[in-house]
């Protein structure tokens, strides 16, 4: 058991896991050293689109991977400590031309890896997955995850609203929406390496992040077993 752990190990429980000459000295460390404080992190990731090569255009047309002709990868990036300091990370023309985000991929990575806990929205399907599979290219371990926390989970689990979207669930607890992009033109400017357009989804991973933070603070009372901040 870590120490983080013991902390919110109740007395009554430590006989259960310690022999009877362990229990009084982890009494007094739950009682005389303090806790370390609870890092967590709201986070949002965008990624471009691949390139592929096909015969023709038809829907749920299984595409083999060896048409693909550009792999997608990660342009942005954007994290906010709860009630804290925000941290980004974006390409820079040249890199998006070549898609080459390992300096992004690698500087997620070090703040992922200082976190106790990771918020984000469809954060278990999406972004986690995302950016795991980049580190494996880039041969970085994954990161030491505490504890992930999927507000779309939470939404789904003890919500029945008529959408589980990030901007409609915002909206409906009365935060304001998400940025709009004017659509995929956007993604198709930043993959082409123009600066106005990076610069522009940075701005809009930014705003996901400050709106999934609130809702993420709404939402508190209703995880369970959420340590006490």
């Amino acid at each position: 058991m870590n120490y983080r752990k013991l902390l919110r190990t109740r007395d009554s429980d430590l006989k259960k896991v310690f022999p009877d000459y362990l229990r009084s000295e982890l009494r007094y460390l739950k009682r005389n050293i303090p806790a370390k404080k609870i890092n967590i992190l709201s986070w949002d990731i965008e990624t471009s689109q691949m390139e592929t090569k096909v015969w023709q255009l038809k829907k749920n047309d299984y595409i083999e991977p060896t048409r693909i002709t550009k792999d997608w990868n990660i342009i942005c990036w954007s994290a906010k400590a709860l009630n804290g300091k925000m941290y980004n990370d974006t390409l820079t023309p040249s890199e998006a031309k070549k898609g080459d985000d390992e300096r992004v991929v690698r500087s997620l990575w070090k703040l992922l890896n200082s976190q106790d806990y990771i918020v984000a929205h469809n954060g278990d399907r999406f972004d986690i997955k995302k950016a795991n599979a980049r580190f494996l290219k880039y041969g970085l371990p994954l990161p030491d995850y505490f504890k992930t926390v999927d507000t779309l989970k939470i939404s789904r689990k003890y919500f029945n609203l008529s959408s589980n979207k990030l901007d409609y669930v915002c909206k409906f607890v009365g935060l304001e929406g998400k940025f709009s992009t004017g659509g995929i033109a956007l993604w198709d400017a930043c993959e082409k390496g123009d600066k106005k357009a990076l610069k522009k989804m940075s701005r809009y991973c930014d705003v996901d992040v400050k709106i999934l933070e609130k809702l993420f603070i709404r939402l508190m009372p209703y995880i369970k077993n959420f340590p006490i901040i």
